[in-house]
């Protein structure tokens, strides 16, 4: 593990920590999905090549950022991942969101910021809410984190297709645990069901899609019927062999990704622009 500071970031109703590691830019900086944390991240930032400049954080009603108050809403937890940008990253940067961490980074680099790079969406909720789902589907959904037996189950049976490591799920189970009441309840019931087609349409940096094969949360199919349209110029790519929680699946996928993403970063003027699909990439772990 890399040597990380800990930044206070002032956001609205108090402040949270971000885990910062200096190093070369561009910065990576990490969000995570509805019940994880910037523990989620360790896998993918243990393969990084040294010297990589990151940033992670608990997002606000989670893990260490759990007493901040709400509301939890999209367009709050976007606010929160622009302070710890501007906060802790002085130069070129790549937002790398998960699940819901992605759905909130496609609302910060629809702002256009100033800075911003790239965007790499892993396992992404798309911008457009799929037709699966409905209002029973929600409130299933917000209930999946109820007590420990039901996040085990969801981690086992939904959101993975490949046994973890009996550490990681532990540390998965945990961080599912670890929310604000309220903050757990926003995402199914709201959040996931919120439409940004429109917003996302003001995304003008490269994007990276990274779908797991055998995702039955967010599948490849509906990436390409509900997000690509919308992010013309998204390239997705298909991980085989793993489900929704790639980071902890196949984090040497990911951080192999990553690379290659900052690598084009410095040739993007050069690149055409062009949305559709690569070819599924090798796991490599």
């Amino acid at each position: 593990m890399m040597t990380e500071t800990t930044i206070p970031v002032p956001v609205a109703g108090g402040s949270l920590e971000a885990r910062v590691a200096g190093g070369s830019g561009p910065a990576l900086v990490f969000a995570h999905y509805w019940g994880g944390s910037a523990r989620t991240w360790n896998g993918v930032i243990d393969r990084l090549p040294p010297g990589r400049a990151t940033v992670r954080f608990d997002q606000r009603g989670w893990g260490t950022s759990r007493a901040l108050p709400g509301p939890y809403h999209l367009d709050r937890l976007a606010d929160d991942l622009t302070r710890v940008v501007d906060t802790c990253v002085s130069g070129p940067y790549v937002l790398v969101g998960h699940s819901m961490g992605a759905k909130v980074s496609q609302l910060v680099a629809a702002r256009r910021p100033a800075g911003l790079a790239g965007l790499v969406l892993v396992a992404p909720a798309p911008p457009k809410p799929p037709a699966t789902v409905t209002e029973e589907y929600r409130q299933g959904l917000s209930h999946a984190y109820d007590s420990p037996e039901t996040v085990r189950h969801a981690l086992e049976h939904v959101l993975t297709a490949t046994p973890l490591p009996e550490t990681v799920l532990g540390t998965a189970v945990r961080d599912s645990l670890a929310a604000e009441a309220a903050a757990r309840q926003e995402w199914p019931l709201r959040g996931i069901a919120r439409d940004i087609t429109t917003v996302v349409r003001g995304i003008d940096v490269p994007v990276t899609v990274l779908a797991a094969q055998k995702d039955v949360v967010e599948p490849p199919r509906t990436l390409r019927e509900c997000l690509l349209p919308y992010i013309p110029q998204a390239i997705l790519t298909t991980i085989p062999g793993v489900g929704h929680l790639i980071p902890l699946e196949a984090p040497g996928v990911i951080a192999a990704a990553l690379r290659d993403v900052l690598a084009q970063t410095s040739n993007r003027a050069k690149a055409p622009v062009g949305g559709g699909e690569a070819t599924n990439v090798a796991d490599i772990e």
